[in-house]
């Protein structure tokens, strides 16, 4: 049996802590989480943020990508294809846009047109030519503004923003006309068809062998002797962040390079913006005519 004097020594020993320890810990242990807290969040949005930026730039690339091959195209017809003549066949026009501002602005148009050889082994001809018409197109975007007021209709406008479609059609020789995509039975043809959103503006410009922009563009209306006379094509995209970039809103200038300044846009909001410049070189245009 252990002595009462021994059992009182051996619990006065037992050590703990007092409440006013447990809320110093608590205290210390708060202020830590809030610091880890913040360094997360600020690693966050710089990630979040080179992460748009990032997506912005790889959007870029693959439309400037696809825009640069077809141009390359234009006015390209196999030497054994028999040509089709008419201002339908013209290998590149260009539609300028009027109208830089409001909510009725648009982007420049591009037409061009090109011939393909395709094999059909086995079969009477083994080779065909195909003529093929490419349209890049702005239409209005369709995504919904989250941050805008919801309407009378209880629905929410669309951001203020476009998007690029792209048309692909072909030549119907025998009665002379374009073919609709839905019924010519051609799996490379297709109606317009979206290719990239968030755009705030895109910006062709044919420029001749002297480096000069040609002006009028050449189209079906203006400057036709001048349409082989294009030797590139200056392609200007300006792409937009879906989401606020920055964190306080000011006004950001935004160049359109054009032979018209009015182009040129001072936007003051959070949104980023990437303008993008690249040289087409239409190397089949002047060929023949």
């Amino acid at each position: 049996m252990v002595p009462s004097r021994l059992m009182k020594q051996k619990f006065t020993s037992i050590s703990g802590i007092t409440l006013l320890e447990m809320l110093i810990g608590i205290v210390i242990s708060s202020i830590m989480m809030g610091a880890l807290y913040t360094s997360y969040t600020v690693v966050n949005g710089s990630y979040t943020q080179v992460a748009d930026k990032e997506t912005i730039s790889r959007t870029g690339r693959d439309i400037v990508g696809m825009l640069l091959r077809d141009i390359r195209m234009a006015g390209y017809f196999d030497v054994n294809s028999v040509q089709v003549a008419g201002d339908e066949m013209y290998p590149l026009v260009i539609s300028k846009s009027t109208n830089f501002s409001g909510t009725s602005r648009v982007c420049d148009k591009l037409r061009l047109v090109y011939g393909d050889v395709v094999y059909n082994k086995g079969q009477d001809p083994e080779f065909t030519y195909p003529i093929y018409q490419i349209s890049y197109k702005c239409f209005k975007s369709t995504i919904p503004n989250k941050r805008a007021k919801v309407t009378a209709s209880g629905s929410l406008p669309a951001k203020d923003l476009f998007a690029i479609y792209k048309e692909k059609i072909s030549w119907d020789r025998a009665s002379a006309t374009w073919n609709d995509p839905s019924t010519d039975n051609d799996p490379k043809t297709y109606s317009y068809e979206l290719i990239i959103d968030h755009v705030e503006d895109l910006v062709f410009n044919p420029i001749d062998e002297n480096g000069e922009i040609i002006t009028p563009a050449p189209n079906k209306l203006h400057n036709t002797s001048k349409i082989y006379e294009i030797k590139s094509v200056d392609v200007l995209i300006m792409l937009r962040s879906p989401d606020p970039f920055y964190k306080k809103a000011k006004p950001r200038p935004a160049y359109a390079f054009s032979n018209k300044p009015l182009r040129n846009k001072t936007l003051d909001d959070k949104f980023l913006r990437e303008t993008i410049v690249v040289t087409a070189n239409s190397r089949n245009i002047g060929l023949t005519k």
